[in-house]
């Protein structure tokens, strides 16, 4: 099987047990062959947690769910070095987090306090941690995906604008159609019942994750598709040049990141869609989840209720599309 059929399998899987939302599943997976960290938005019940554990279960890896709580500690996550006695003698030795995973879901993690999100997102940003002096390595497949409830902001820890910048995108789920939801509800109602078809498919290797990424490194960029990212980007940064009401939404623009991202992300897509080269409709996109965390909103915006989505979409019609 190659690498680009196992995805496919991989997407079939995930599809299966996650109904009705398609886009997370292959945002999900996006990230994944990006290699890296994604955070899910979306309102409670609307299978977040189910997305990521479909992921785990689907891929040969150790996955590790972390609740995030305001009593959180940073050790919590990372891990502590703890005293022992070997011989008679007292030593210390250090213990693994539950950070220390492949697949990592941090669940709610703007309910925990600064200082651990601090530690998470060392971890994510650095691939390792810190801890008593000692720096201690991630595994080589290793993907953060952080979910928060746009809701119920009371003993939140909103996550800064600088950390957010840290996830390479920012996905939204939203409520399935009338259709999904009826079979999810007989989805649901065949696992409780304890009729489940049976998975033939043996677990996908993290060898084709890694075979797959190899293969993304050498999907081409033209200059005109890399001209059209940067366009896009500097729309953020310089809305005046484009429109003056652009520019009265806008207080700042994205960070060199999204540049970044939206190249790697556009060439994962164009991956996935069997080609080896990218075009400015892949850039399109994926351009919506690479920027909405990371465009910092007027108070007229907020005022007149323009979303960042809004505000991408004017973006996109502003900026030319190259021929």
């Amino acid at each position: 099987m190659t690498p680009h059929e196992s995805i496919q399998v991989l997407q079939k899987k995930m599809n299966t047990s996650i109904i009705g939302q398609e886009n997370i599943v292959e945002r999900l997976i996006i990230g994944l062959l990006a290699n890296g960290n994604l955070l899910v938005e979306g309102l409670p019940g609307l299978a977040k947690t189910r997305a990521v554990r479909a992921m785990a279960d689907a891929i040969e890896s150790e996955f590790s769910r972390i609740q995030f709580t305001p009593d959180l500690l940073p050790s919590d996550v990372t891990g502590s070095e703890n005293m022992y006695e070997e011989g008679g003698e007292y030593k210390f030795r250090f213990e693994e987090g539950p950070i220390f995973g492949n697949i990592i879901l941090a669940d709610e993690i703007n309910r925990a306090p600064a200082k651990v999100q601090a530690a998470m997102l060392e971890a994510m940003e650095e691939r390792q941690v810190t801890v008593a002096g000692k720096t201690h390595k991630m595994p080589e497949l290793f993907i953060v995906m952080a979910t928060q409830n746009p809701v119920e902001q009371e003993g939140t820890y909103p996550l800064p604008e600088a950390q957010k910048d840290r996830f390479l995108m920012h996905v939204n789920i939203t409520y399935p159609d009338k259709v999904s939801e009826i079979a999810v509800i007989k989805l649901v109602r065949g696992e409780k019942s304890g009729r489940k078809e049976e998975d033939t498919v043996e677990e996908i290797p993290q060898s084709q994750i890694f075979a797959a990424r190899e293969e993304i490194a050498k999907v081409k960029s033209s200059v005109t598709v890399e001209q059209y990212i940067v366009d896009l980007v500097f729309a953020t940064r310089y809305p005046k040049e484009y429109d003056d009401t652009l520019a009265s939404y806008i207080d700042i623009g994205v960070s060199p990141r999204a540049s970044l991202g939206l190249d790697q992300c556009s060439r994962v897509y164009a991956w996935m869609q069997g080609r080896d080269f990218t075009t400015p409709e892949d850039v399109r996109a994926v351009v919506h989840d690479v920027f909405r965390h990371r465009i910092t909103s007027s108070y007229t915006a907020q005022s007149e209720r323009v979303s960042n989505d809004d505000i991408i979409e004017l973006i996109l019609k502003l900026v030319a599309i190259p021929a």
